[in-house]
């Protein structure tokens, strides 16, 4: 992806989640990897966004729209006024529950380009360390979050600063092996992770989206 095109889809899910009602509140949002290092062209966009829980849940719309559409959880894990005013957007789990993190992708991106959501509950910098021990505990150095990411969203305002270093690729990280060992591994192991974090990215292709809940 060129990286022009990278930025126009940043500034349009900024200007959506600022804009237009959500399937959930969004509370931050990042983007991390090969965008926030300056490369162009990019293999892929890496969008992090933390999400919060609806405070108040709509049990008339959740059956409601269950009768109609077969989807349960609207009203509870996704918003109903979300999903009545964009019904064919609204995706599910294996269960057939509303799946956050596919609404949001569904909403935010468009068609099947080479992008990846990482949607959480927990802000960006926790579930780094939060998703690395977790690979180190599991030694699925794949699962790991490249830390090298820059926030334009938070507290309901966007970073006009932060997106115009991005825009200028004036945001400086350190090598991915750098970084984890930054974090605390011993550099072997920092270089073999980030080989694997590599390999998995590689291998990756479309839209792909992730929910995680720590």
């Amino acid at each position: 992806m060129e990286r022009d095109r990278a930025l126009a889809r940043i500034e349009a899910v900024l200007d959506a989640v600022e804009d237009e009602p959500m399937p959930v509140p969004v509370r931050e949002v990042w983007v991390y990897g090969d965008v926030a290092l300056g490369l162009d062209p990019i293999e892929r966009l890496d969008i992090y966004v933390t999400k919060d829980l609806l405070l108040r849940g709509d049990a008339d719309a959740e059956t409601r729209f269950e009768a109609e559409h077969g989807v349960k959880g609207i009203g509870r894990s996704v918003s109903a006024a979300w999903a009545e005013a964009y019904p064919d957007r609204v995706q599910t789990n294996a269960s057939g529950h509303a799946a956050p993190e596919k609404c949001l992708a569904a909403h935010l991106l468009d068609g099947d380009e080479p992008v990846h959501l990482e949607v959480c509950n927990a802000s960006f910098e926790d579930n780094v360390r939060q998703r690395l021990k977790s690979a180190i505990d599991r030694e699925a150095y794949e699962q790991i979050l490249d830390p090298r990411g820059v926030c334009l969203y938070a507290e309901a305002q966007r970073s006009t600063s932060a997106l115009q270093k991005l825009r200028d690729g004036e945001l400086v990280f350190p090598t991915l092996p750098e970084s984890l060992s930054m974090l605390g591994l011993a550099d072997d192991t920092a270089a073999e992770a980030a080989a694997a974090v590599r390999e998995y990215r590689a291998s990756q292709s479309g839209t792909t989206v992730r929910g995680d809940v720590v």
